[in-house]
């Protein structure tokens, strides 16, 4: 899932200092923001489970109805844009649009193969591929506790697996297509990073929501997929995963971005695949087995030391 905001510069000393001398009370929303996306993010596995619906249609009403909800707010802050130099970046905009539609409706598609909890681990290695982005072509150097974050990702997936293969499960289809939702997902971040400075915040995620729902919707007719016809329970869930998921997670995770650093920010995410994993014991009737425990922890905390550095 993507970010949809800059991050203020909270890394300098004399605005650390600043920070220190701030009251509780300041730091409650930010943290409530914070803590709210990540559980609006964790709920979009189980809206998708709980629609009776293909999975990728109840990814392209999301992103449909967010689109609609923020039309008019889209249409305010398009009026502040300065569209001479934004122009230009417009289509790598709407690049990170077609981005975010191969990464949900991939990830979706991985939901109808696999479990709530491997599909949305799977997806949030995102951050491994950004930082090989980083090294490999951008030149950036890595310190020792990213390549050990990078072994502990990599070996806890590697452990998933086999201990599915070795359970007789075999080589899940599921996994793997969540496993390139992935590398969608990293495609996203690197677009947004160059991208996102030439928009305003809600610009930006109205273009992503915008061009992804048209994408999603093309990849629905051509697979004659039903876009109708469906209860009212379903069209229920269709805006509930739209409200909360795509404009309250996002939103607020943005708010949070806005009021803390991203150093926290970055890493409390994280939360988001094990909040998944146990609301779909519950919620999707799913249970946890030992190699996903084991290997899930790994990943994780993997994940953690990469996004630290």
């Amino acid at each position: 899932m993507p970010s949809s905001g800059t991050t203020p510069d909270l890394f300098n000393q004399e605005e650390s200092v600043e920070v220190k001398k701030k009251p509780l009370s300041h730091w409650i929303l930010p943290y409530l923001g914070l803590l709210g996306g990540v559980l609006a993010l964790s709920l979009s596995a189980i809206f998708i489970r709980q629609a009776q619906a293909p999975s990728t249609v109840t990814t392209f009403y999301r992103m449909t109805f967010a689109s609609l909800f923020l039309l008019p707010f889209f249409i305010r802050s398009a009026r502040q844009e300065n569209w001479s130099g934004g122009l230009h970046w417009l289509p790598l905009a709407m690049l990170g649009g077609l981005l975010t539609a191969f990464d949900h409706g991939s990830w979706s598609l991985a939901l109808e193969s696999t479990n709530v909890a491997n599909a949305t681990l799977f997806n949030n290695m995102a951050p491994v591929w950004v930082a090989l982005v980083a090294f490999f072509i951008w030149k950036e150097k890595l310190s020792g506790k990213f390549w050990l974050g990078l072994l502990l990702t990599m070996g806890g997936a590697s452990f998933i697996l086999g201990s599915q293969m070795a359970g007789g499960d075999g080589l899940n289809k599921g996994d793997m297509i969540g496993v390139l939702s992935s590398l969608f997902y990293a495609g996203y971040f690197l677009i947004t990073q160059r991208v996102r400075v030439h928009f305003r915040t809600l610009t930006y995620v109205w273009l992503v929501a915008f061009t992804a729902s048209l994408v999603l919707l093309v990849f629905n007719l051509v697979v004659g997929r039903p876009l109708s016809g469906f209860s009212p329970e379903t069209y229920m869930v269709f805006v509930a995963a739209a409200l909360v998921s795509q404009v309250g997670g996002y939103f607020s995770v943005a708010y949070a971005l806005g009021h803390l650093p991203a150093a926290v920010v970055a890493p409390t995410m994280i939360l988001q695949p094990v909040i998944t994993a146990l609301l779909a014991i519950p919620l999707a009737g799913e249970s946890l087995s030992t190699g996903q425990i084991i290997g899930g922890a790994a990943v994780l905390a993997g994940i953690y030391l990469i996004n630290r550095k």
